[in-house]
């Protein structure tokens, strides 16, 4: 069961679930007026970041790692995010098996040492799950959750488990 387990590697999506996302603004984000976190997520960070890491996955085809960290920073969460695994740096993208592969090899850990955090359902989590890592969705808007799927309406809802 997901609430009696602990995981050392915390892999977030990027927009939407630690930053709040503009689609229609399609400069990158550390060029946007306002940079804004997901509520609690700066709570959050500095809580997991106690015992355990965080890395941001994303699929951004416009900003690369560089410009993730310039927003990051903006928003205050930077020095909580040690690896960025993004699209425009790997060529690969959630939730194919090479893109989780490549974190796995990275890190260096076993796929039960990692749970993926997201707002999309198909990408995020059901990506992760069907290569093996644990996943929560994050579903704020309180959307229908499938079976066996795990989810949270707050980010800060992960300081217990």
């Amino acid at each position: 069961m997901m609430s009696s387990m602990k995981f050392k590697h915390y892999l977030f999506d990027w927009g939407d679930t630690l930053m709040v996302d503009q689609p229609e603004n399609q400069i990158p984000m550390c060029e946007w007026e306002e940079v804004c976190e997901v509520k609690g997520a700066n709570k959050l960070l500095a809580f997991l970041n106690k015992n355990s890491h965080c890395h941001l996955a994303t699929n951004s085809i416009s900003t690369n790692e560089q410009q993730i960290r310039k927003a990051l920073n903006r928003a205050g969460l930077n020095q909580y995010i040690e690896n960025i695994y993004c699209y425009r740096t790997l060529g690969l993208k959630k939730p194919s098996q090479a893109f989780y592969d490549h974190i796995i090899m990275d890190l260096g850990v076993s796929r039960t040492e990692i749970v993926m955090v997201g707002d999309g359902l198909e990408k995020d989590v059901i990506g992760a799950l069907d290569n093996g890592i644990q996943a929560i969705w994050y579903n704020p808007k309180n959307a229908s959750v499938p079976h066996n799927i795990h989810a949270i309406e707050n980010l800060l809802e992960l300081t217990k488990i």
